[in-house]
């Protein structure tokens, strides 16, 4: 479905990272593999690029160190390939009457940053399904035609094309077309909702 420019396949060391910071801290081998509950060994062989960790040794030395793990990953999103979706090659989402059309590939990043896009049209007197019961995450939309109202949790507010919307999607929450045509929106959603599971 998706263009990939340069794609290669590439080592990622993180030793030199956790060195500097376990030396910054202060901290010696010893008590960094204690913290992590790993050999001393081990911690100075992944940290000289001897070893390199399982994920679970890895978050481990990590919570030793208070390193945020998008640190250690940088340079693995910095050097990202490019992904191009082409029009005619969207993946399409329906739910009843409501069309989700996805604008590009849902980025599965790191846990809850990940997230995706996509267009959504919603007939005159129709209305969204799945946030009936709240998610995690959070939620941006651009409403490009049409009007409806927004309701989130026990509140409702009435939107109309050029608003944008912000929100946590924990509380129950679905968007209604009260208008007189298509509600067509752009959506944001983090962490990935719909289009990672199918």
């Amino acid at each position: 479905m998706s263009d990939e420019v340069n794609e290669e396949k590439k080592t990622y060391h993180f030793g030199e990272k956790l060195r500097d910071v376990r030396e910054k801290k202060h901290m010696t081998l010893k008590s960094v593999a204690q913290a992590a509950g790993v050999s001393e060994s081990l911690v100075s062989q992944i940290e000289r690029n001897k070893v390199s960790p399982a994920i679970d040794t890895l978050l481990d030395l990590a919570n030793a160190l208070d390193i945020n793990l998008e640190y250690l990953f940088e340079e693995y999103t910095r050097n990202r390939p490019v992904s191009i979706t082409h029009k005619d090659e969207r993946r399409t989402l329906n739910e009843n009457d409501v069309v989700y059309k996805e604008l590009s590939d849902s980025y599965s990043g790191n846990g809850e940053n990940s997230f995706e896009s996509y267009t959504v049209t919603i007939p005159v007197g129709s209305n969204t399904h799945r946030g009936l019961y709240g998610h995690i995450g959070k939620e941006m939309g651009l409403i490009t035609k049409g009007t409806g109202i927004l309701y989130h949790g026990n509140k409702s507010y009435a939107i109309t094309a050029g608003d944008s919307i912000t929100f946590s999607a924990n509380l129950p929450h679905h968007l209604e077309n009260t208008g007189t045509e298509p509600l067509e929106a752009i959506w944001f959603v983090t962490p990935s909702q719909k289009f990672n599971s199918n």
